[in-house]
């Protein structure tokens, strides 16, 4: 038998029970970290549990959609449950990406359940040298 000693918790898991899981119109939100790295930003979402097939990633315009579901792992008719906290239903996240991202050439990994995009900064938002012509010469300008 599992013992359970943080009341939180189960109050966390009553108020998810009450709130039904996920659903494609209503989905619940999953955690995600986003960073730059070099030439291109990195955005991951923690999807534990969630088949690849599941995940589903859109973008239009400048609006990044991440949404996915975990579905409930098949069982027994003789299995009788007797702790279930792991959510299931819809997650779902949207991200407003910047003019600067070059959203034609996003890459997708999922790997232990974490889906991991990566979004390269276009070349017209990279620093550039212009130069300047005066008179018969020119002159460069880094910035």
């Amino acid at each position: 038998m599992l013992m359970r000693t943080d009341p939180f918790r189960e109050l966390d898991r009553l108020a998810q029970q009450l709130m039904g899981p996920g659903t494609w119109s209503k989905p619940s939100a999953m955690p995600m970290d986003a960073y730059r790295e070099g030439d291109e930003y990195v955005v991951a979402f923690d999807l534990p549990g969630v088949t690849a097939d599941a995940i589903d990633i859109d973008v239009e315009r400048n609006m990044l959609t991440v949404k996915a579901e975990r579905r409930p792992a098949a069982k027994a008719d003789d299995v009788q449950m007797e702790l279930s906290e792991r959510p299931l239903g819809v997650f779902s996240r949207q991200i407003v990406l910047a003019d600067t991202l070059d959203t034609e050439h996003i890459q997708a990994d999922y790997d232990a359940g974490v889906l991991t995009l990566r979004i390269p900064i276009a070349e017209r938002a990279k620093p550039r040298k212009i130069s300047i012509g005066v008179g018969s010469g020119h002159k460069e300008i880094s910035g």
